[in-house]
């Protein structure tokens, strides 16, 4: 049975806002001056990649969250909320891993909720390294 829907693939990542500086230039004799506060100050962001199951003439579409700080269960609610609004209330089979704030109660009762959502997990990945000749290829074992 086919069904029409919107094929999504999500995942957050952490990032720090501390300037990554190694090197600079200045003319010659004058050392240049960086100056930053040393906070420690984090953001997060969740990025979502979908492609339409049943029409690939629609395209790809691009949707992200950010945040201060870290994601939490509630802070993925909101994110998909916003998700839903960004899909018009299409279908969407969400594609994500193993993430406990993916899977908690509380995800799963509000997922339970939304009539326009249906959620799959990743398979755990096991690597196996082969020899590709000069590059080592990691496969998945299943």
């Amino acid at each position: 049975m086919k069904k029409r829907a919107w094929i999504v693939f999500l995942d957050e990542s952490g990032v720090s806002l501390l300037p990554q500086i190694r090197r600079t230039y200045a003319p010659r004799g004058r050392t240049p001056l960086l100056r930053h506060r040393l906070n420690w100050k984090r953001a997060s962001m969740a990025g979502a990649l979908g492609y339409h199951s049943t029409d690939p003439e629609r395209g790809a579409r691009l949707c992200f969250h950010l945040k201060p700080g870290s994601y939490d269960t509630t802070a993925l609610i909101e994110a998909l909320e916003q998700m839903k609004a960004f899909y018009r209330g299409e279908r969407v089979v969400l594609v994500w891993d193993g993430l406990s704030a993916h899977w908690s109660r509380a995800m799963r009762a509000w997922v339970a909720e939304q009539d326009w959502l249906t959620l799959e997990r990743l398979p755990a990945l096991r690597p196996r390294a082969q020899s590709g000749g000069t590059a080592v290829v990691l496969t998945q074992e299943t």
